[in-house]
């Protein structure tokens, strides 16, 4: 292969909404001559960036899907995936950092660590991958990257260390300085192509030697020879960098880059960054599960002679038939080559092999280890593992959050009904947040998500990319039900209908179970129930846990245990004993005193310090509790816990009371009971439209 894998990157750029994410990759696609004009990304010029191919998203100034690009940056060849900030959107940033070696975490140098930082820093966390930070928006009014660092300290409990500095802040930012080779470096020519070395100006002479100094001193907990050196006075530049990069791939260190990628400042360096201390495939371990050896770990090797294993990660659906998104741990992909899904057990032969920019494809004939590239016309899913036929191997999946809110959808017509149809099986299958059934009582098509904004975004793209018109329904939530204390059961179901009849009984409790779902013992003696029917008992009580008689949600955090029962040499049957579990559930349930649990949201709230009141109030109101609240100059961030079913139509409220200057961001925290006057008010709904449902 011609890609040299020891300079190859596997990168991801994620960050809170509106930090910059998507105008950094637009100048690294400049800069790495990949483009060759800037294009705005809220779209105001007409055309908008490059990564939001999306109509929607460049209407919205927003990502929304994650995409996919190659640059090559000096010797170095780049994957680059730019991924969502909207915490609706997040299994793009889970699936894309399953795949990725490296990622840039951007911060606003106003906003610093945001929630949605948090959330995404977590995400770095559980997939290992190894980051470098960009303060970014350094030329905006309250800029202080100082503050940003510490808080990457306190909030993130990260070790950064800055690799450059700015030369001015606010409107004053001129450039930044290469802390490395101890430079001021300035963006002249249009774009800030032409890279200007300059002595630092002396008022910052002594910020720069200081910070120099902290970097040094930081690098050498990775580097003896760095260490050794340093007491001698001898560090070169090479000690730096290799002791700074073991410390980076480690994840014990973060280099740290300042600038502001809308003024085209910082990039180049930023880019360099990437180049040094982010690492290639082979500096990281991937591990995959043998299937023929009872899911024994593997660790794969990023060796192309060997045979291939690949992870589908994500899919889309085009015009020309199901892209699917393909990262390579081992081997190589051929056009021609034949390999196996494992775990549909289907052997297919790769037809047409793609590099993807954004939503453009090239066609290539092979895609080395290391890489990520595009198959064609395959039949798969989501987080399908592909290896080479004489392999069983299945690569661990990426963590999918559950869906919190569901929403009604009506066609308005038969033409909308076939395109709803085609279109929800689409979305299905490119989201697993995403979800859709059909309500057996009231034969509505229900559809899930993770947040109002996510299947607003669904209902929209069935408008415009199936002309599909659909009315919603009051979005429903995901509520649950649990039981609050021991009941026991003892019960027999009998039926008698001419020939063999149907007989069990069963007895034993259920108990609140804190750790589980679901549990189910057995600690029936000497026989009472044949060991054949203890599965059918366990299934009878699964079955009943399906549909609460409260509100008829799912119930949860129950465990049920069977220590007695009875069974008939002739009537009883694996349906006898489901059925008797169904009836000993039941009967036990209305005595364990059920509860309604409802969804609770972390909510953070971040505006002008001048509306704080009215975002306090605006919680309070919802029935929320404060967890902290923190000023920080003129803008304040509100942290809280609020029912989710409170929280509809919040942005419209927000807005309102802020006049537009605040923002807000959830994510499902966990259950919570619901109180008693709500509780009685969701059982009253209930019955009603039972009632209704009965008489027609």
């Amino acid at each position: 292969m011609a890609t040299d894998i020891k300079k190859m990157r596997n990168i991801g750029i994620s960050a809170h909404i509106d930090s910059g994410k998507t105008t950094l990759s637009e100048r690294i696609l400049f800069y790495c001559n990949k483009i060759h004009a800037i294009h705005e990304v809220k779209g105001k010029d007409g055309a908008g960036a490059t990564m939001d191919s999306m109509d929607l998203e460049r209407e919205r100034g927003i990502t929304i899907q994650s995409a996919a690009t190659n640059v090559q940056w000096k010797d170095i060849n780049i994957n680059l995936i730019d991924t969502p900030g909207h915490v609706d959107f997040t299994i793009e940033v889970e699936r894309s950092l399953r795949v990725l070696d490296g990622a840039i975490l951007v911060l606003c140098a106003v906003g610093g660590v945001q929630s949605q930082s948090i959330t995404v820093d977590r995400q770095l966390k559980r997939y290992h991958v190894p980051r470098l930070a960009f303060i970014n928006k350094c030329d905006r009014t309250g800029a202080n990257p100082f503050r940003v660092k510490a808080q990457l300290t306190e909030k993130l409990g990260l070790n950064p260390v800055f690799m450059t500095l700015p030369i001015g802040l606010e409107d004053k930012l001129e450039g930044v300085i290469d802390l490395l080779d101890m430079k001021a470096v300035y963006f002249d020519g249009e774009g800030g192509t032409q890279l200007r070395y300059a002595e630092i100006p002396a008022h910052l002479l002594a910020d720069a030697e200081k910070y120099r100094e902290e970097l040094i001193d930081t690098a050498s907990m990775f580097s003896d020879e760095l260490a050794e050196a340093y007491l001698e006075g001898s560090v070169t530049n090479e000690m730096i960098i290799a002791a700074v990069r073991k410390g980076c791939i480690a994840e014990q260190l973060v280099p740290t880059f300042v600038g502001s990628a809308y003024k085209n400042k910082g990039v180049q360096l930023l880019l360099d960054g990437v180049a040094r201390y982010l690492p290639d495939p082979t500096e990281v371990k991937n591990v995959a599960l043998d299937l023929d050896k009872n899911e024994e770990e593997v660790v794969l090797e990023a060796d192309e002679n060997k045979p291939t294993v690949a992870l589908g990660f994500k899919l889309e659906d085009g015009q020309y038939g199901q892209l699917t998104y393909v990262r390579i741990y081992q081997g190589s992909l051929k056009k021609g080559d034949e390999l196996l899904n494992t775990r549909a057990r289907k052997r297919f032969k790769i037809g047409r092999l793609v590099r993807m920019h954004a939503n453009n494809m090239e066609d290539i004939n092979e895609g080395g280890c290391g890489d990520i590239v595009a198959l064609f016309g395959i039949e798969c899913a989501s987080g399908d593992t592909f290896c080479s036929p004489q392999l069983n191997y299945a690569m661990t999946s990426m963590f999918v959050p559950e869906p919190v809110i569901s929403l009604a959808i009506t066609p308005k017509d038969k033409k909308s009904s076939d395109q709803m149809a085609k279109a929800l099986n689409r979305f299905t299958k490119e989201d697993p947040t995403f979800q859709t059934f059909v309500d057996p009582e009231s034969n509505q098509t229900i559809i899930k998500g993770m947040g109002e904004l996510h299947l607003d975004v669904y209902i929209e793209r069935m408008k415009r990319e199936y002309k599909c018109e659909v009315e919603t329904g009051m979005p429903q939530v995901a509520y649950r039900e649990t039981i609050t204390q021991r009941a026991e059961f003892n019960y027999t179901h009998k039926k008698q209908t001419g020939g063999s009849g149907q007989y069990g009984r069963v007895a034993g409790y259920i108990e609140p179970s804190e750790n589980q779902n679901y549990e189910f013992v057995n600690m029936v003696k000497g026989g009472a129930i044949p060991n054949e029917f203890i599965p059918s008992c366990e299934k009878g009580f699964k079955a009943a846990l399906e549909k609460g008689t409260l509100i008829g949600f799912p119930i949860v955090n129950v465990r049920a245990v069977v220590n007695d029962g009875q069974s008939h040499p002739v009537d009883s049957s694996d349906i006898a004993f489901q059925l008797a579990a169904i009836g000993a559930f039941r009967e036990a349930y209305e005595k364990a005193k059920p509860v309604i649990l409802e969804p609770i949201m972390r909510v953070s709230v971040e505006g002008p310090t001048e509306f704080q009141g009215n975002i306090f109030g605006s919680i309070n109101q919802r029935r929320g509790l404060i967890t902290s609240s923190t000023e920080d100059g003129n803008f304040c961030k509100v942290e809280a816990e609020v029912p989710l079913s409170e929280m509809f139509g919040y942005s419209t409220v927000i807005r309102s009371l802020s006049q537009g200057k605040a923002e807000f961001t959830m994510e499902f925290l966990k259950y919570g009971k619901v109180p008693n006057n709500v509780a009685e008010q969701l059982r009253k709904e209930y019955l009603e439209k039972k009632k209704a449902e009965q008489g027609r």
